[in-house]
C-alpha cells in the first residue's frame, strides 16, 4: 500500500543547511518536496512539469540567476494559480514592488510553523485548476 503524499512543493534555497532544515519541516508536515540550491535547477524543474508543483517557496538572493522575484514570475506565468511563499534575509522591502500578486514574504529567520501554516492556508484558498 503506498503512502499518500500532499501537495508537492518546489523548494529554492542556495544555504544547504537552511535547504536541508526546511525540506524536512516540509516532508514532517505531509508535503511532498522537490528542493534545489541552485536557481537555474529549479527553473528546469518548472519548465519541464510545473503541473506537478501546488507552491513553489524560494529564497530571494539565490547567488545567481534568475533570483526569486525572476523565478516566481516564471512559475506564476506557467501555473498563474501556483502558490508562492517567499523567504528573505535581506529583500522583505522590495516585495511590495517585486513580488507576484498574492504571494506570502517570511522574514528570515522563520519558524517552520510559521511556512506550514502560509502554505497551508495558500493552498486551502487557492482554486485548483481543471485538467
Amino acid at each position: 500500500m503506498s503512502e499518500l503524499k500532499g501537495p508537492c512543493v518546489l523548494l529554492v534555497e542556495d544555504e544547504p543547511i537552511i535547504l536541508a532544515v526546511i525540506e524536512t519541516e516540509l516532508a514532517d508536515a505531509g508535503f511532498e518536496v522537490v528542493s534545489h540550491g541552485r536557481s537555474s535547477d529549479a527553473l528546469a524543474e518548472l519548465e519541464n512539469g510545473v503541473e506537478r508543483f501546488a507552491a513553489l517557496v524560494t529564497d530571494i538572493d539565490l547567488g545567481s540567476l534568475p533570483n526569486g522575484w525572476q523565478l516566481a514570475r516564471t512559475a506564476r506565468e506557467l501555473s498563474p494559480a501556483m502558490v508562492v511563499i517567499y523567504a528573505s534575509g535581506r529583500r522583505a522591502i522590495d516585495f511590495p514592488h517585486e513580488g507576484v500578486p498574492d504571494s506570502i514574504m517570511l522574514q528570515k529567520p522563520f519558524a517552520a510553523a510559521q511556512l506550514i501554516t502560509a502554505l497551508a492556508s495558500k493552498l486551502n484558498t487557492t482554486p485548483i485548476a481543471s485538467a
